[in-house]
């Protein structure tokens, strides 16, 4: 029997993205994907049956078009973990017709820009988005700590929460009234750290994003 495919990440905010790839480069942390912009789509029903159970239902297009479902996430230890099944389809507007006609339409848009590395089995992802910067290290459980530790990244600051419940966290807390995470949404909008009721994990220094 096959094993069953999982996802298990930790999330960091961080102040200075780019100490961080140059902590990668010192590593000697493979180039896995260059700096890519990403379109991603969430699909729920009408009801909310997906984000009520805590599941995920996305298709992402950046240099290819993957359909993606997660299950309801565990925390373990500061690490999430949950079953993942992803493939590559040929046609991302194809896909979002198929997944529309099944009767899922799109609750959620949210960009980003991502550059991945790999190292030590992990895949480390630099995300970039509308309201800050990121850290996701992605592989087995046992190798996140250890990985974050190596990036000076302080575990007790990651982030047990998706892009999408942070955006909610805004959403309250500042009144935005447009549903969808895009750059220009946010054009000359200030966020800080404080306004996602987080902390950067490389850094004391107060950050915000312009």
């Amino acid at each position: 029997m096959a094993k069953e495919p999982r996802e298990n990440e930790v999330k960091f905010c961080v102040f200075d993205l780019m100490k961080i790839a140059s902590c990668l480069r010192e590593l000697k942390a493979r180039l896995f994907l260059p700096r890519t912009f990403e379109v991603n789509l969430r699909f729920d029903v009408p009801t909310g049956d997906l984000k009520r159970t805590g599941r995920v239902l996305r298709l992402r297009r950046d240099k290819l078009a993957r359909l993606t479902y997660k299950d309801n996430s565990q925390n373990i230890q500061g690490a999430l973990t949950r079953r993942e099944i992803e493939f590559v389809v040929d046609d991302f507007e194809s896909a979002r017709q198929f997944i529309e006609a099944l009767g899922y339409q799109v609750a959620f848009l949210y960009e980003k820009y991502r550059t991945t590395y790999e190292y030590k089995r992990t895949h480390i992802m630099l995300d970039e988005l509308p309201y800050g910067n990121f850290v996701e290290i992605e592989g087995e459980l046992e190798m996140l700590r250890p990985i974050a530790n190596e990036l000076h990244l302080d575990w007790d600051k990651a982030i047990p929460a998706s892009y999408h419940a942070l955006f909610e966290r805004l959403q309250q807390t500042h009144g935005l009234h447009f549903r969808d995470l895009t750059f220009a949404n946010f054009n000359g909008r200030k966020v800080s750290a404080q306004d996602l009721s987080i902390e950067c994990a490389d850094s004391s220094t107060p950050w915000s994003k312009s």
